[in-house]
């Protein structure tokens, strides 16, 4: 038999497998259970949620023939339409058949009845990949639709699709996972497959994925090939160029207490060993993040947490066109290191109301460049 990747092996075959929406599956099951099939369906949603696999396992459903509800996956149907080769469940990547001439043909075809089934269905992936031209030709059929034919039209981008596609589509959005629930899959996975983990490591599989569940899966297989048996924080941190909190906690502490010698060595370091720069910006904003929304200020005060959260996202949106990923964030590090010669506002009015020979020596160090001499 041959390999098959995990996102492939464990592929969603059935509506009870789907992870993570919970709120599409509820409505597509309710309306098969009424029989109030609409005619096109539109599925939006960030890469890697299972748009795709929800589109296939709604089309067994369909034309499944031991159940009209979850499909059986033992009959003919749904057997064939899990290989790819059921004649009425016709899968279209809009992005290689973009134009005019596919549409049209498309047009021609779905006035035929099914060939087996009870419901010839299209699954049309990366939809908003069309040109005007075949959006305009396909609206026609959208409007007046066979009776027989049930479209499934998958997008990434759903602003790109016209208004007058999207009001005759019934829409559903598909949400990332949340890191519980990505964390939860990836368990599941190293159990059936009889691999070891150290449930940090996987909780930064989690992270990296941000909620793509292929993503995760895909990372998680690249941990068990390099990990003989176990996986763990420590072998998978440099493989997956992984920034663990505690990375994240040294880089903040040399910054916050100057010692930018050491922090350019490390910094240096993450980028010889091949570390994504745009990564360690998003994990430092996640940290930050998390310390002032769960209001852990005992080792961060608040100002230094707001300070770090609005120079990050800075150098976030500048990491993009920078030539110098690094060297960008070295300098955004530097503008931290100035945090603790700054006077706080706070302080600075208290200071105010006590006689001159008591100042802070830092506030008159500070007062003397605010104030002209």
């Amino acid at each position: 038999m041959s390999y098959k990747p995990l996102y492939h092996k464990y592929r969603p075959q059935s509506f009870k497998d789907i992870k993570g929406q919970d709120h599409i599956v509820k409505t597509l099951v309710s309306a098969l259970k009424n029989k109030k099939i609409s005619h096109a369906y539109i599925f939006a949603g960030p890469r890697g949620l299972g748009k795709t696999s929800t589109a296939r396992i709604f089309a067994k459903a369909l034309n499944c023939l031991n159940s009209e509800v979850e499909p059986c996956n033992v009959c003919e149907h749904c057997e064939e339409i899990t290989k790819g080769t059921f004649p009425d469940v016709i899968e279209i990547d809009a992005a290689s058949n973009r134009g005019i001439d596919q549409i049209r043909e498309l047009r021609e075809n779905i006035k035929y009845a099914p060939l087996k089934g009870k419901k010839k269905v299209y699954i049309i992936d990366e939809f908003h990949m069309l040109t005007k031209e075949a959006f305009n030709a396909l609206l026609k059929t959208l409007e007046e639709p066979p009776s027989h034919v049930v479209f499934i039209l998958a997008t990434t981008e759903l602003d790109k699709i016209p208004p007058t596609i999207l009001s005759r589509c019934q829409k559903f959005i598909f949400r990332k996972l949340s890191l519980e629930e990505t964390l939860e899959v990836l368990k599941e996975i190293c159990e059936k497959e009889k691999i070891k983990y150290e449930e940090e490591a996987l909780k930064e599989i989690a992270k990296l994925s941000e909620g793509c569940l292929r993503d995760a899966e895909s990372l998680l297989e690249q941990a068990i090939l390099f990990s003989d048996g176990k996986i763990t924080l420590e072998k998978i941190k440099s493989v997956l160029s992984i920034y663990t909190q505690k990375d994240i906690e040294e880089l903040l502490d040399l910054a916050l207490s100057g010692n930018l010698e050491s922090l350019k060595e490390k910094l240096d370091k993450y980028e010889k060993n091949g570390f994504g720069a745009e990564n360690l910006v998003k994990n430092l904003l996640s940290f930050v993040s998390e310390k002032f929304t769960n209001k852990d200020f005992k080792k961060y005060s608040e100002d230094i947490l707001t300070l770090c959260f609005e120079v990050f996202s800075k150098a976030y949106k500048e990491l993009s066109n920078h030539p110098y990923p690094f060297d960008l964030i070295y300098f955004t590090f530097v503008k931290l290191s100035y945090f603790n010669d700054l006077v706080s506002i706070k302080d600075f009015l208290a200071n105010l109301k006590m006689p001159s020979s008591n100042l802070d020596e830092n506030i008159k160090k500070n007062l003397k460049k605010l104030l002209p001499t």
